[in-house]
């Protein structure tokens, strides 16, 4: 095990050095501040290991977590395994398995699982998930991988290195049986965007090594469609949705039908969800009558609480937005509130045409290859 402590202020360096003391097969790094990528590449530096796996400072893991891992991997002569993690928050725990279970050999990967790793096809869902912690990796293919990624990458981190690794391998295998347990805090999720511009700047950065890196493996039409969605998906959940210019001006509304000043309930205390309030706090565009949740707990934006999900009437409100970008969590959410007998008609779509989509992107200021060309 090795704990890289990258530069922390607090009590992190001691406690790593104290149980380094009480066990040999722990190993301590402390190095100067330099983020995520530059803590995993001084991890990888001084693995001795065949195998590499992750595991984030919030999280925690199965008691089986490595050895079921090892056993998938030796068993199928795999270079890359991807299992199913579960989803801790607020003291609610969500079961996510992989639909893609089985073994791939390098074709397949290349016909079939590439060509819907970042996009599916269904907006904006990945065959493949962009998290490193529920995966194990061959740490020689992993050194062709990680070192290449520029530490300036602090935006989708994950997804960069999955993406790039799974464009070398040879061969994968995905089990859904479920070892790793991400916790997500309240606290943990950037609730605003102080500097948009730079935001963008740094997604460019993600999207065009995507590019880059994916480029040897698929062709440029369905590369491109797939960047382009992931890109536009991040732009939405950080955003909240709506977008604006510098000054202030409205440039793209994703919900389909909301029109200013609507009652509009917003579905998702997430990151998605947080967004959508706090960018309606600055700019006034819906008058949100109702924040709800199935993952009832105390937080506000703007003196609206989360509150349950049956705390509405259907006379008091002209919209739903179900702040999500998975596809299949919509339909479920859309499924369970009809069952409640919430007029489905009132339920918002994301728009996600692909010429307005393209549009977009040209507005902000993404060149072709993705990159950031704005100020």
């Amino acid at each position: 095990m090795i704990l890289v402590d990258d530069g922390s202020p607090d009590g992190c360096p001691e406690i790593c050095d104290a149980y380094a003391e009480k066990d040999p097969r722990v190993r301590v790094i402390h190095k100067e501040n330099g983020g995520l990528v530059s803590a995993r590449k001084e991890g990888l530096k001084n693995a001795r290991g065949k195998y590499i796996a992750f595991v984030d400072g919030d999280d925690w893991v199965d008691n089986y977590y490595l050895d079921i891992l090892y056993k998938l991997a030796e068993a199928n002569d795999s270079d890359l395994v991807v299992t199913g993690h579960f989803r801790e928050f607020n003291g609610k725990i969500e079961t996510i398995k992989p639909k893609t279970a089985g073994i791939y050999n390098q074709r397949e990967l290349q016909e079939e699982i590439l060509p819907n790793a970042i996009y599916n096809g269904q907006f904006c869902e990945h065959g493949i998930s962009t998290y490193v912690w529920n995966k194990l990796f061959r740490r020689e293919l992993l050194g062709q991988v990680l070192f290449d990624v520029p530490d300036e990458i602090i935006m989708g981190e994950d997804a960069a290195i999955t993406y790039s690794y799974l464009a070398i391998c040879k061969r994968l295998t995905v089990s859904k049986i479920p070892l790793y347990y991400y916790r997500q805090r309240h606290d943990s999720i950037v609730k605003s965007i102080e500097n948009p511009q730079m935001e963008y700047y740094r997604l460019g950065l993600l999207m065009h090594y995507l590019k880059t890196k994916l480029q040897p493996v698929l062709d440029e039409q369905n590369l491109s469609e797939q960047i382009r969605y992931y890109l536009y998906s991040q732009i939405l959940v950080r955003s909240g949705g709506l977008i604006y210019d510098r000054d202030d001006k409205l440039i793209f509304n994703p919900f389909v039908g909301v029109t200013p000043g609507s009652k509009v309930i917003v579905y998702s205390s997430g990151s998605f969800g947080q967004h959508v309030l706090t960018t309606n706090k600055r700019n006034r565009f819906f008058n949100i009558v109702r924040w709800i949740d199935i993952d009832y707990h105390e937080l506000h934006v703007d003196e609206i609480y989360v509150s349950p999900i049956s705390a509405f009437e259907n006379d008091a409100f002209d919209h739903l937005i179900i702040a999500t970008i998975n596809p299949s969590n919509y339909r479920a959410i859309k499924r369970e509130l009809s069952l409640m007998g919430v007029d489905e008609k009132r339920i918002v779509r994301i728009n996600t045409d692909e010429e307005e989509v393209s549009g977009l992107l040209a507005e902000l200021g993404f060149d072709k290859d993705f990159k950031f060309r704005g100020n």
